[in-house]
């Protein structure tokens, strides 16, 4: 609710109060009763204080305090006034009289508000390399929005339909990758690879490559492992991050930030309308419950001169804040038993759509409240705005906490009380719902920790770690983009599958960890993996190496007439632990 709205709201349950002759022009007709004009709006009577040379010099701002016909208390114009010119943005007196008779006009909203809706939309990366495009395929089947980051978009088109939701980017340069391109993407698969092909050249169909390296010398095609595997990944990773967020969520204020300037609050009361309440908000250096430092939301509120309620809102961010990864927002508060409003803005105007949620607190307790974004109610002028656009969680301009007397459409706060209040919050952060799921599926590969491995003999491993120096330490530096994705933050699963071939996916299958063995495996079933692991919270923070039961040496065929049932994956997620990489042998580590 903006400040304008609870102008009305309050103008709306109590007799109004004209504080000094407006600077506005009124075309309601006027009569005339001994030394007192009357302004008519509708039934209602407004007093308006003669027009005399007195009453035009207590219209002026220099003027400190004016007396309200209601209540009997004395309105600090001086406040009102600070009140304004702190958040930048003084509203047009037109539409603070606006909201007043709107008050009367209007009616209450009885319609439903509209679900906020998020996206889900999947990127995936390298979608025109044999595991990327098959993954495309399986999203597609499922019915789920797919986007496309490629290099080449005529390949892209020619190969995956000329309708294709496309980014053109390439992650070795960083240029390509402006994260605007990336809003609205909830989850990553990333199938990117460096490029590894026969020294003599391959087939128009690529006969050698699909067959693997075993069957050919090979040599690197295009940029270097370390651009690719590493480099780019740092670039993938800056790209969308924002985008699919982070397993803690994103800090807005708190004891990671900064509790004094990386948000700034100021007191945004019922002195905006004539009212007389004040809060304030404080920091206290040891009020937390972990006796650190906590934000503080105090005040006195009263329902002298139709007021009722006080409020602290943050200034205007800089730059908006980008929450759409996130599905909604978590104070940490000491309740006092009180029902409370967190409001938020999408817009740098003043008097705009509050996008607000009320919550209950539990008296004497620290407790956390989550309020969904799904949840939040378009609030205009005091009413429910079901037309209002839809919430836009990528671009929230400013924070508002509210108490008040008024609830919505003209409902009343069932524990409001007149008096002192206090409401220390410890932190404010958007949250990920739980049980979180993947939000960034790689595609790496078995072996990345074996080239250093003491004590490992060469000969019986595959190619790629006997030639690993030869190939531009394309272990290596699978190994250290790895890396980047599990101290991104960023709710993950890493798939490294063994040797990949372009048998069909059917076959029994053998999840390892550590690191440790060979086979092969094919990468329609690679693709099928990692689309189930998008949707499993036993995948995530895993790290697995994935091959077929059935042994190099025979084909792997399928009867098309009675195909393999489905795999359920989940019974081999659920058995996985996290933090096993297999560089506990690199370190000497116990897993």
């Amino acid at each position: 609710m903006s400040c304008s709205s609870c102008c009305a709201a309050a103008a709306a349950s109590s007799p109004p109060v004209v504080l000094a002759r407006p600077r506005v022009r009124f075309t309601a007709s006027c009569s005339t009763r001994t030394d007192q004009k009357v302004l008519f709006l509708g039934s209602k009577r407004f007093p308006q204080i003669p027009h005399t040379p007195s009453s035009r010099a207590s219209s002026r701002l220099s003027r400190r305090e004016v007396i309200a016909f209601a209540g009997q208390q004395s309105w600090d114009i001086g406040r009102f006034v600070r009140t304004l010119y702190f958040f930048n943005g003084p509203p047009n007196p037109l539409k603070i009289v606006e909201s007043i008779i709107s008050s009367f006009t209007g009616s209450a909203s009885s319609e439903a508000p509209k679900k906020m809706e998020t996206s889900d939309v999947v990127l995936v990366t390298g979608a025109t390399g044999g595991v990327g495009r098959r993954v495309v395929d399986v999203l597609r089947k499922k019915g789920l929005p797919v986007r496309v980051l490629a290099r080449n978009e005529d390949k892209a088109r020619s190969m995956l339909g000329p309708d294709v939701d496309l980014i053109i980017g390439d992650v070795t340069k960083e240029d390509t990758l402006d994260p605007k391109l990336f809003k609205g993407i909830k989850k990553v698969v990333n199938a990117v690879s460096v490029i590894v092909g026969p020294k003599e050249g391959d087939t128009p169909d690529r006969q050698k490559y699909k067959q693997g390296i075993k069957f050919f010398e090979p040599e690197i095609k295009g940029p270097s492992p370390e651009m690719v595997e590493y480099i780019g990944m740092q670039n993938l990773i800056n790209a969308i991050k924002n985008s699919v967020g982070l397993s803690e969520g994103k800090l807005l204020f708190g004891l990671k930030g900064n509790l004094s300037g990386k948000i700034v609050w100021g007191a945004l009361d019922d002195v905006v309308m004539g009212g007389v309440s004040e809060s304030a908000f404080q920091i206290l250096p040891t009020g937390s419950e972990t006796g650190g430092p906590t934000g503080l939301f105090k005040g006195t509120v009263s329902t002298s001169n139709n007021g009722g309620f006080t409020s602290i809102r943050t200034k205007n961010f800089t730059v908006p804040e980008d929450l759409s990864a996130y599905d909604g927002i978590e104070l940490r508060v000491k309740g006092d038993g009180r029902r409370y409003k967190l409001i938020i803005r999408t817009s740098y105007e003043w008097d705009t759509v509050g996008y607000t949620a009320s919550f209950d607190t539990t008296k004497g307790e620290w407790q956390s409240v989550k309020l969904p974004f799904s949840s939040l109610r378009p609030v205009f002028r005091a009413r429910t705005m079901t037309d209002a656009p839809p919430f836009d969680a990528s671009n929230i301009t400013s924070l508002q906490l509210m108490f008040s007397k008024f609830e919505y459409d003209g409902k009343l706060n069932p524990t409001f009380t007149e008096g002192p209040f206090e409401l220390p919050f410890s932190s404010i952060r958007a949250y990920i719902n739980e049980p979180i799921t993947p939000r960034f599926v790689h595609v790496s590969s078995a072996g990345v920790t074996r080239p250093e491995r003491p004590g490992l003999d060469l000969s019986k491993q595959p190619p790629a770690v006997r030639l690993n120096k030869e190939l531009g330490s394309i272990l290596t530096y699978k190994l250290k983009g790895e890396d980047l994705i599990r101290e991104s933050g960023i709710p993950y699963t890493i798939v490294r599958p063994c040797a990949l071939t372009e048998e069909p996916a059917g076959a029994d299958l053998i999840f390892d960890q550590g690191d440790n063995i060979t086979g092969k495996i094919s990468r329609e079933e690679v693709a099928l993996i990692c689309v189930a692991a998008l949707a499993s919270p036993n995948a995530v923070g895993k790290t697995l190496e994935v091959k077929s039961t059935v042994p190099f040496s025979e084909p792997y065929v399928i009867d098309p007439s009675n195909p393999p049932p489905e795999k359920d994956y989940e019974v081999y997620f659920k058995e996985l632990k996290e933090g096993i990489t297999g560089k506990e042998a690199l370190e000497a580590t116990p897993a």
